[in-house]
């Protein structure tokens, strides 16, 4: 008498699919994405005078920094927690908190760390490894999280406000600019009100880290925004205003849009 046979049946195909899909992303050999073979930075970044950043926005640096893995991303970043925390909100003001962040942003922040067109001793050293297909995993999983602290884990975010008299400033800039300085709304780009992408919002960020970044595009210290547009408006800020608008961000006053009125 013949032995029965074992089928696994239409069921049993579409799970062994599943099974396979799910494994492929954990690899980072995605099956099912567009297959876009993007140029791949230069390995030695050969410096480029007055060039801002050696990231060129084209279809496939767009498709490359929008699809990352975020299952993947989530291993590669443990090394990220020591600074940036263990849900993306650091513990130390002068950090920048990632979690929420815009994918293509943190991106475009790794490829320039990468390449030394944003300089961080320490950020340069923990790029430098990372494919651009392992920054797409790391700034899929960041964007990815839920942009609240979790008090657990000793945020230093939100701060409190240290001078109240910052809000109106900051309301002021936030809501509508100056424009006899040419200077737009903050919100217009980072949110809430507009995003310009990859602009990152501000809403959940750092007092201290807002106000040295603010500072160092003033003084071109930070020079790879395409296009001049930070160093251009924080350059045009006064320094009490560049500290409201820090302080407002930290403490969480911006996740909201603001309107202003004139007293």
């Amino acid at each position: 008498m013949d032995s029965p046979k074992t089928t696994i049946g239409i069921r049993g195909v579409v799970l062994l699919c599943i099974a396979v899909v799910i494994f492929s992303e954990l690899l980072g050999l995605p099956l099912l994405r567009r297959s876009i073979r993007p140029a791949p930075p230069p390995s030695n970044f050969a410096p480029v005078s007055g060039v801002p950043s050696l990231v060129a926005w084209n279809e496939a640096t767009i498709i490359l920094s929008a699809t990352g893995n975020p299952i993947r991303g989530e291993f590669i970043s443990r090394r990220c927690e020591l600074c940036h925390g263990v849900e993306g909100f650091s513990s130390r003001a002068s950090t920048p908190n990632l979690a929420g962040i815009d994918a293509r942003y943190l991106w475009k922040q790794l490829q320039d760390f990468r390449s030394g067109k944003r300089k961080s001793e320490v950020m340069q050293r923990i790029a430098g490894p990372l494919t651009p297909r392992d920054a797409a995993d790391v700034a899929a999983y960041f964007a990815m999280l839920p942009n609240a602290p979790d008090a657990q884990f000793s945020p230093s975010f939100p701060q409190t406000l240290p001078d109240h008299s910052a809000i109106e400033i900051a309301q002021r800039l936030l809501a509508v600019g100056d424009p006899n300085r040419g200077i737009p709304p903050c919100q217009a780009c980072h949110g809430p009100l507009g995003y310009v992408r990859p602009a990152p919002s501000l809403a959940s960020q750092n007092y201290d880290y807002v106000l040295s970044q603010l500072n160092d595009f003033a003084r071109g210290a930070r020079s790879n925004d395409i296009d001049l547009p930070m160093r251009t408006i924080a350059a045009e800020l006064l320094p009490s205003e560049r500290q409201a608008v820090a302080e407002f961000y930290g403490a969480d006053l911006a996740r909201f849009p603001v309107g202003y009125t004139s007293q």
